[in-house]
């Protein structure tokens, strides 16, 4: 008797953690609709911005600004956008696993590390590379003023020539089941090619008002704010998708195994009742005798 309530416990203990797993889906389920529209309307304007950045750049003084100047790249600043909770399948990992590799691919240069999520943080503590700045918990009170306070980090430590190159790594939403890992070189920004000669003797000239200098310095900060505001806003929203698929397959899973279990208490149990049939009908026998 003691093994078939050690199998009905155990069938009370995965139904309670399927009741968790089915509210967390809910959860995040509600979470999703809100990021997944906070993002399909901030991406065409975070593009489009990054896309005419890329176009100015390539045709205007490069001296005017300092977030425009090409450097050698030995001081290198990756910003690791991770989740700040955990029960969201391999999100957390893939963002780690591409931070690393990035990390192994520019091995002897100085390195460091801009942390935004508890996950991401908790891992690279523990290794070399210093982390000079921390968000942890961003996802509680994100908007457009923290992404603006971030992007003037940024934008800070590149002019003062602590960073040379600036890269995001982060999750891209694509959709609810699939999210895409994406390392994406913040600053300094990347001029638009402007292909063979034959091709810039007809290269387009802008008329600047009030002046170039005055431009590009208020495009510029726009365009930290923005790209930092849409990598988070990113990042939000496959979280959200990638936990609500992996607590639909955890529910899943867990009826599966309550399945399992509840077959094996059955066996059990009719065993037993087996057993018991059979001592008290050779107890009868024995009386007879």
């Amino acid at each position: 008797m003691a093994n078939l309530k050690d199998i009905k416990r155990r069938i009370k203990s995965v139904k309670n953690t399927q009741q968790i797993t089915k509210a967390m889906k809910l959860v995040a389920a509600s979470k999703l609709r809100k990021a997944q529209k906070a993002i399909q309307d901030a991406r065409p304007y975070a593009l489009k911005l990054r896309d005419v950045l890329n176009h100015i750049s390539a045709r205007c003084n490069p001296d005017l600004h300092s977030l425009l100047d090409q450097r050698g790249g030995e001081n290198i600043l990756v910003l690791v956008v991770t989740a700040d909770k955990g029960l969201c399948g391999g999100f957390n990992g893939n963002i780690v696993r591409r931070a690393s590799k990035l990390i192994a691919e520019n091995e002897g240069k100085n390195l460091n590390l801009v942390m935004a999520g508890k996950k991401g943080k908790d891992f690279f503590k523990h290794r070399p590379h210093k982390i000079t700045h921390e968000f942890i918990d961003w996802t509680r009170d994100f908007n457009y003023a923290k992404a603006q306070e971030i992007g003037d980090l940024l934008a800070e430590l590149f002019i003062s020539k602590t960073a040379d190159k600036i890269y995001m790594v982060y999750n891209e939403f694509k959709s609810v089941m699939q999210q895409e890992v994406v390392v994406e070189q913040l600053l300094p920004v990347v001029p638009e090619s402007l292909g063979n000669a034959k091709e810039t003797d007809h290269v387009q000239e802008y008329i600047y008002e009030p002046d170039e200098e005055s431009i590009l310095d208020a495009l510029l900060k726009r365009y930290m704010t923005v790209q930092v505001y849409r990598a988070f806003l990113e990042s939000s929203a496959s979280e959200q998708g990638a936990r609500m698929t992996a607590m639909d397959s955890a529910s899943k899973n867990a009826g599966d195994m309550i399945n399992g279990l509840s077959l094996t208490y059955n066996k059990a149990r009719q065993a037993y009742i087996t057993k018991e049939l059979i001592e008290i009908v050779n107890g009868a026998e024995a009386l007879k005798a």
